[in-house]
């Protein structure tokens, strides 16, 4: 039986030998079926392949809007309870209880992240600026545009009639961004118009102003936010003042309210794309090959704005390590960390997180973040802090990108700047700073700081 079972084995062996040495094997044949196909439908896979790949490293959506019909997602609230905030003021804005359609030929965070500032195209105005001193004697420029230098007639926000009733909006912008970028053109324009008087609280050392003191700008440096409110405070004591901040600008806000509590003299608050906590984005931008694109980026973004001050910075930190510096965090290893005396440039992100500070907030304030920003990941967002806040609303949407949110089919409207632009008018409403309310935020031993104004 043994010998048997050898023997077909044998016999097998030798038909696939066979086989093998046969110009009729099938790999020759697949070969040769390969050769028959027409080189343009070869053309058509690679094709296909390519869409795909950078279909989903785009993180593209239309095809799921196409089968959702078009009809957007819902805008998810996150609040406490018993929020006096979403009762009396959020669940009036229907932009908040409606849906959020992004631009479909945007349908992608990364389109509507990198092409913000290409899309937006603002009506050119001008601003007027002050130039403001900070008491360790560095300089701040304030760019002001009043709801009377863009309509003839001021539109008025809800009744208002004199100058000294129109209500103040401050603008922190992101990054290395100042009052000349386009979105923060378009927030102010657009607040303007619709009957408020703004102010952009430019960085110190951007917007075309020197550094005047050994400190520069950094992502967790919010005591010149707090000087130009209580100063802003103190010239217009009579002025409900409210603040809008933009990514890097939110989280420079936020943290500012939750360091000041209740000594805080604003009527109210909005926090746009908040990176939330420095740490988890560090993390975050490690991950993927557009999430390295951005950080090499804005790494080198950050080059070219410590470039204009290379002189205060190579004396308070390391500019070889700057000039070499590929990353966020490399740049902040080599200035801010040094420059704060921290041990690790980690510490130095978790000093500088907003998240952390998110329980002592005790203006009215919404946030607002899209679950697919590139930039910030939702990861950092402090879900379960802002729902134990009675003065808080998180709004989260599926799309939107990093401070973007395009809508319409033109794609040249900001959906957030609605949102904002309605929040505002139904708290000032609501909830209006009353003469009472500002007396608690006298102060008396606040000294006026010295500044100028010019024309820019």
């Amino acid at each position: 039986m043994e010998s048997t079972k050898k023997r077909d084995w044998e016999r097998d062996d030798r038909k696939m030998e066979s086989i093998a040495g046969d110009s009729t094997s099938p790999y020759k044949l697949l070969f040769r079926a390969l050769t028959l196909i027409p080189i343009s439908h070869y053309l058509l896979l690679v094709f296909f392949v390519f869409v795909v790949f950078v279909y989903n490293l785009l993180e593209i959506h239309i095809v799921q809007d196409f089968f959702g019909g078009f009809g957007g997602d819902s805008v998810s609230l996150t609040f406490h309870s018993s929020s006096d905030l979403y009762r009396e003021v959020v669940s009036k804005c229907h932009l908040l209880h409606g849906r959020y359609f992004s631009t479909p030929w945007l349908s992608s965070p990364h389109l509507q992240t990198i092409l913000l500032n290409v899309l937006i195209k603002t009506p050119k105005f001008s601003y007027k600026r002050e130039i403001f001193r900070t008491s360790d004697g560095g300089t701040v420029a304030l760019d002001w545009l009043m709801n009377s230098d863009v309509i003839e007639t001021s539109a008025q926000v809800n009744g208002t009639n004199t100058v000294a009733d129109i209500p103040l909006v401050i603008l922190i912008p992101g990054l290395t961004s100042d009052s000349a970028s386009p979105y923060m053109k378009e927030i102010a324009y657009k607040m303007a118009k619709h009957g408020w008087n703004i102010v952009v609280c430019n960085h110190r050392g951007l917007g075309g102003v020197p550094l005047t003191s050994d400190c520069f700008y950094t992502a967790g440096k919010s005591d010149d936010l707090g000087e130009v409110v209580k100063y802003l405070y103190h010239k217009q004591p009579d002025t409900p003042i409210y603040a809008v901040g933009t990514s890097l600008g939110a989280n420079i806000l936020v943290k500012y309210l939750g360091e000041e509590g209740d000594n805080v003299p604003l009527a109210g608050a909005a926090s746009i794309s908040n990176p939330w906590d420095l740490l988890i984005g560090d993390r975050f931008f490690t991950r993927g090959i557009m999430q390295r694109f951005y950080n090499r980026v804005m790494g080198n973004n950050l080059k070219g704005a410590a470039k204009l001050h290379q002189e205060v910075y190579a004396r308070l930190s390391d500019w070889e390590g700057i000039e070499k510096a590929c990353s966020i965090r490399e740049f902040n290893n080599y200035s801010a960390r040094i420059a704060g005396n921290f041990d690790a440039v980690d510490s130095f992100h978790r000093w500088a997180s907003s998240a952390r500070l998110v329980n002592n907030v005790s203006v009215p304030l919404l946030c607002l973040n899209a679950i697919d920003d590139p930039v910030c990941t939702d990861e950092a967002i402090p879900w379960d802090e802002c729902r134990k806040n009675k003065n808080i609303v998180l709004a989260t949407t599926q799309h939107g990108g990093h401070i973007a949110f395009f809508e319409g089919m033109s794609g040249k409207s900001l959906w957030w700047i609605r949102v904002v632009e309605e929040y505002l008018s139904n708290l000032h409403s609501s909830m209006p700073m009353s003469k009472k309310q500002a007396q608690k935020f006298a102060y008396s031993s606040f000294e006026t700081p010295q500044f100028h104004e010019s024309l820019s």
